[in-house]
Order: C-alpha cells, then sequence, then structure tokens
C-alpha cells in the first residue's frame, strides 16, 4: 500500500497514479531493495536528472511492505567527502553495506616502448579496438605517455569497489531465510544475472529498476524468464533533485 511520508509525494502521485499503481502491483508481499549505487549513480549522465537521495528513501518508505533498503556503495578511507557521504547514507535510513575504495596504480612508464608500439597502450585499450588502430594512432597515443612522463607522471590511480558477489549473495541469502517475497535490484550489470535466474526459477518475484540503454542483454533475456524490468524515468520526479521535477 502507498501512503505518501511527504506532502510533495502526495501531491506528484496525484499526477502519476498509474506508475504508483503498477509499482504497487510490483511490489507484492515483504519486498526487499538492493541497491548498487556505483552501478546507480552513472545513469543521471543517460538521464540528464539526478536521484536525490533523500527524496529516494522519502519515496520508498511511502510503500509500507517495503521491508529493508540495502544500499551498496564504496568508502574512500581517509576523504572527508566520501566519508561524509556514508554517514549521510546510514542518516537517512538505508541499510548501508560498504567496504574501502581500493585505489590501484597503473604505471604508464613510456621509457622502453617503440614509437610505433602498442605494448603499452594494450594495459589500457581491448586488443580487438587497439586493432583497429592505425599505425599513426598508435604514434600520437604513445607521444601522450611520454608527454605525461617528461612531466613526471609515470603511473595513474584507478579505483575500484565492486559489490557483485555481495549483493547476489544477499539477495540469495534472504530467499534462503524466507526474509521477502519479491526482490527488487537497482542495477544493469550482467554480473546479476545468475542470482536473478536462480531467484525467478525458484518461483520468487524479481524486479529489475534501470534505464533504457543501461541494461545488459543478460539481464534483458532474462524477461522471457519473467524478470520485471521497470524504467526510473517513470519515478524521476519523486526522486530527483526538487529544481528538476517537472510536473508541479
Amino acid at each position: 500500500m502507498f501512503n505518501p511520508k511527504t506532502e510533495r509525494i502526495g501531491k506528484i502521485a496525484e499526477l502519476h497514479k498509474k506508475t504508483i499503481e503498477q509499482i504497487e502491483s510490483l511490489f507484492v508481499g515483504r519486498t526487499n531493495l538492493y541497491i548498487d549505487y556505483a552501478n546507480v549513480r552513472p545513469w543521471a549522465d543517460k538521464l540528464e536528472w539526478h536521484i536525490d537521495l533523500k527524496r529516494l528513501k522519502q519515496f520508498l518508505d511511502s510503500f509500507d511492505n517495503i521491508k529493508s533498503v540495502n544500499f551498496y556503495h564504496g568508502t574512500l578511507r581517509g576523504d572527508t567527502e566520501s566519508e561524509e557521504m556514508a554517514d549521510s547514507i546510514k542518516k537517512l535510513g538505508f541499510s548501508l553495506k560498504t567496504k574501502d575504495v581500493k585505489i590501484m596504480r597503473q604505471f604508464i612508464d613510456y621509457t622502453s616502448i617503440k614509437p610505433n608500439s602498442p605494448a603499452l597502450l594494450g594495459k589500457f585499450i581491448r586488443k580487438c579496438l587497439l586493432l583497429k588502430y592505425d599505425l599513426e594512432t598508435v604514434e600520437y597515443l604513445n607521444r601522450k605517455f611520454k608527454e605525461l612522463n617528461d612531466k613526471g607522471q609515470m603511473y595513474i590511480e584507478d579505483r575500484k569497489c565492486n559489490f557483485d558477489v555481495e549483493i547476489g549473495r544477499d539477495m540469495l541469502l534472504d530467499f534462503e531465510r524466507s526474509n521477502a517475497d519479491t526482490f527488487v535490484l537497482w542495477s544493469g550489470d550482467s554480473d546479476f544475472s545468475d542470482p536473478i535466474y536462480q531467484l525467478l526459477k525458484d518461483k520468487k518475484k524479481v524486479v529489475l529498476f534501470a534505464t533504457a540503454g543501461k541494461v545488459s542483454k543478460e539481464l534483458s533475456k532474462l524477461s522471457e524468464e519473467g524478470l520485471f524490468i521497470f524504467d526510473i524515468q517513470k519515478i524521476k520526479d519523486f526522486i530527483c533533485w526538487k529544481k528538476e521535477i517537472s510536473s508541479l
């Protein structure tokens, strides 16, 4: 049952009755959510609007059969902004699952590389694409490596924090412990195809919240098995930044 948590949500709901009715029909029984934020946050570039986490939590809290909202997001230790965000997520009432962001150094030492060699580029560009580059392109990109080295930069830093294993595990544990009837995943990553397929095979209802063009073909194919893919653009006005609301 949908019970608006704020007056604003109530007003927006009046303008989007069909969307609310559809979500109510999807959130059957005890419903657990799993938000892969590293996958969700980049959607803003595609959507050209932003998710407001406070408004998102208020919207989800308006559905009284949602039992848990699990939020997966890495924390960069020692980084004030990252640590404050983790605190903010917890204060909003999300069940935050976090771990340290790994910082990996990728060395870009051009010293022993020939100008026309793709050896160093091969560390960053997939071979199928690298083979399409002509000699001039390879030499140009190698010059860029040399320019960075001349400025004293011998490596770049890459950040990594993946929660695919944790999310898949939590979904299956909730199933084994009979903690949920409906499983709602916010992601479009193909790595979730196995746990989702298992849940569908076990006759559980699974809903994917995603956006057009951001769902892997492996997950899209599972719609044939019963996976329902819900386009989050339908709930934009409920969860976007206030200045981006279009229906009021």
